[in-house]
């Protein structure tokens, strides 16, 4: 109770006038529900009822009572100067009307896989570099995919006309207390990157949802779009999430070891062949959307090859130069239009069964895999990840360690929707087809 209180009593120091309470469904999209002054007491110690048959992945009709219960420690002033007052948000904890925790809870997925490192007192930290591009609003104000500039990697102003946004995007962060590290423009046009500091998993993935968040309406009041959509233009690099991991005992970044060929620990080779093991099956959840296989292709700077190296961006997982209390992981493979929660439960699961199975890596590559032949590939032992959101389903419906991570209620509902979403996508008859067929045949 005197959690509670406290925070009570923190909500009138800081004059709060509204509460933002959070959580997602199993597709990653972000619900929300606004709580007047005067509930704030109720909802502080009881939480809020909802219907959970209205959310994408959680409960059947005939038993749809949850309750989210706010994450007190997820405290965060929001900065947006639209709101009509002062505004805390707090992610949820989601419950069953019987007062156990929803098992389908994305958030508690992660949990549940962080805290079997918790219990060995170690951390996992989490740092993605986050991908969008900017695009221009028509006179209606809707999105369009016409580009807001042609400046390339690492261009600034004039070529970059998007400076002044990431500037404020910065600002914003900041006074989040999210700690951004950099921001700049990206390789195609109109795309840029966001780097914030590593945190712990689960804190990663309560702040990714407010810094899209931030970005797309800081977008929106300069006039422009932002999206995080994987591939939405023809022919230039598309949207990934970056994401680098690493973990420690204390102080001690568990990854490292200086006699090691790499650097690297035992710890750290069964941890990076738990990935390479697994990766292919959980590539339903890093890269989960129909357009997700249109940026996963060679030649855009996107893995598809199941394979690792030190300083090779076309591997699938890299080792970036770094001191030892850096050494770290960076998995180039997702994307961030999905679940953070359940991307990074599948990334810690598969890496922890290689650390209980003591499974070994194959041998760094290092040269360009892009521009190795079938038969290169082939000696060298290098598969290719599923290469459409339909292989992606199969991999992941063959896969026990992915129904273990996320329990046979998500498992299946992860499988239904995709199932629906490229079943969908296949009856489409698309611009394409009429341009290429139509006049032929």
């Amino acid at each position: 109770m005197q959690d509670e209180e406290s925070f009570i009593e923190k909500l009138k120091k800081d004059e709060v006038e509204f509460l933002q309470l959070q959580f997602t469904d199993i597709s990653g999209s972000v619900k929300s529900l606004t709580i007047p002054h005067n509930r704030f007491e109720d909802v502080i110690y009881n939480g809020v009822m909802f219907d959970g048959s209205s959310i994408v992945g959680y409960k059947q009709i005939e038993d749809s009572d949850m309750k989210a219960v706010p994450e007190l420690s997820s405290y965060t002033i929001l900065t947006n100067e639209n709101y009509a007052g002062k505004t805390v948000r707090f992610v949820c904890k989601i419950f069953n009307s019987d007062g156990t925790r929803f098992e389908g809870d994305p958030r508690y997925i992660l949990e549940k896989q962080v805290e079997k490192l918790t219990k060995e007192n170690k951390t996992y930290y989490l740092g993605p570099e986050l991908e969008y591009f900017l695009f221009k609003q028509d006179e209606n104000g809707e999105p369009t995919i016409e580009p807001s500039d042609y400046g390339g990697y690492f261009d600034k102003e004039p070529l970059d006309r998007a400076f002044t946004v990431k500037q404020e995007i910065i600002r914003k962060l900041e006074g989040l207390h999210y700690y951004p590290e950099a921001s700049h423009h990206e390789v195609a046009y109109s795309q840029h990157e966001i780097d914030v500091k590593y945190s712990d998993a689960v804190t990663m993935a309560d702040r990714i949802i407010m810094i899209k968040s931030v970005v797309k309406e800081t977008a929106n009041e300069y006039g422009y779009y932002a999206t995080f959509m994987p591939k939405p233009v023809k022919g230039v690099n598309g949207n990934g999430m970056h994401v680098h991991q690493s973990i420690f005992s204390g102080d001690e970044n568990l990854f490292y070891n200086e006699s090691s060929k790499y650097g690297l620990s035992d710890y750290a080779m069964h941890y990076l062949g738990g990935i390479l093991h697994n990766v292919a099956d959980a590539s339903l959840v890093l890269a989960s959307t129909v357009n997700s296989y249109k940026r996963l292709v060679p030649g855009y700077e996107a893995p598809v090859y199941i394979a690792w190296a030190n300083r090779n961006r076309s591997a699938l997982v890299r080792i970036p130069a770094a001191p030892p209390k850096g050494k770290r992981m960076e998995l180039r493979f997702p994307d961030a239009a999905a679940n953070q929660y359940l991307q990074f439960a599948a990334i810690l699961g598969m890496s922890l069964d290689g650390i209980e199975n003591k499974i070994n890596p194959p041998e760094a590559i290092e040269k360009n895999i892009f521009e190795m032949d079938l038969a290169e590939r082939q000696k060298n032992g290098i598969k290719s990840m599923p290469g459409s959101l339909g292989q992606a389903i199969e991999s992941f419906r063959n896969s026990e360690l992915m129904k273990k991570i996320f329990g046979e209620s998500v498992f299946n509902n992860l499988l239904r929707i995709k199932e629906n979403e490229w079943n969908e996508f296949r009856s489409e008859v698309t611009d394409w087809e009429i341009n290429k067929y139509l006049d032929i045949y």
